[in-house]
């Protein structure tokens, strides 16, 4: 497996949490901006917003990055290796910042291409929006204005799947079970993040998760794109 178009590849996925333990920790102006988001989203007129303040961790606007990480394949004599590094801390503004090093000392090509699961929806614009709320520079694979859809090197294995059919939500697990692919979710998943970061306060285990996950990732997108599969002895964690 030596497909050059493979090189230009970035896989990435993040963890997100609420930006704070619980809604009684805002200012008084973001309670009622939270409020009013939580309207649209209530389960039933017994629900206030501060149960719902677990959900935040979704929206840019009331959340924030705890962990980053991004594979890459390299190959040697024609051998292919899935390398995957995190950055993870509890400290966002560090975090974005070692990312966007990181991006802009090895991955500034014009041709490098991001893909992530429903990273068009999420990943992409949720790391965009945090940069810009942190006053962090956006790297040239974010900065998408002017540019025409088809300048946008941004890859999505959800759009992959749909084959330009709209009307359903696939998750990355269905699809690894779909294509036999092991499954990233043995010890945790997405909902219970913000659980296991606030009352659990185990960081490292989101890491090892959000590792995981693009692992699988990587996988799905070879398999989707009809490559050969990658053994695991060949995926590197860094």
């Amino acid at each position: 497996m030596h497909n050059k178009h493979l090189e230009k590849l970035l896989f990435l996925d993040i963890e997100t949490v609420a930006e704070n333990s619980s809604f009684e920790q805002l200012n008084e102006r973001k309670k009622k901006l939270w409020e009013k988001k939580a309207t649209f989203f209530k389960e039933s007129e017994n629900t206030t917003a501060a149960d719902l303040y677990e959900k935040a961790g979704i929206y840019a606007e009331f959340g924030k990055i705890v962990c980053i990480a991004l594979g890459y394949f390299h190959f040697h004599e024609g051998q292919a290796e899935l390398r995957i590094k995190a950055f993870s801390s509890e400290n966002e503004p560090q975090l974005l910042r070692q990312f966007s090093t990181l991006i802009n000392e090895h991955f500034n090509s014009a041709d490098t291409i991001l893909c992530a699961h429903n990273g068009k929806e999420f990943d992409f614009p949720f790391i965009a929006r945090r940069m810009l709320i942190n006053n962090i520079e956006l790297p040239i694979t974010f900065q998408l204005s002017g540019k025409k859809p088809w300048e946008i090197k941004h890859q999505d294995t959800m759009e992959l799947w749909k084959f330009g059919d709209f009307k359903n939500f696939t998750s990355l697990d269905l699809l690894a079970e779909l294509f036999e692919v092991e499954s990233s979710k043995s010890d945790i998943d997405g909902s219970m993040v913000n659980h296991v970061y606030y009352i659990e306060k185990d960081l490292e285990r989101i890491t090892e998760y959000c590792k995981r996950d693009v692992a699988v990732l990587a996988q799905v997108y070879l398999k989707l794109t009809q490559e050969k599969s990658i053994e695991a002895l060949n995926i590197k964690l860094l």
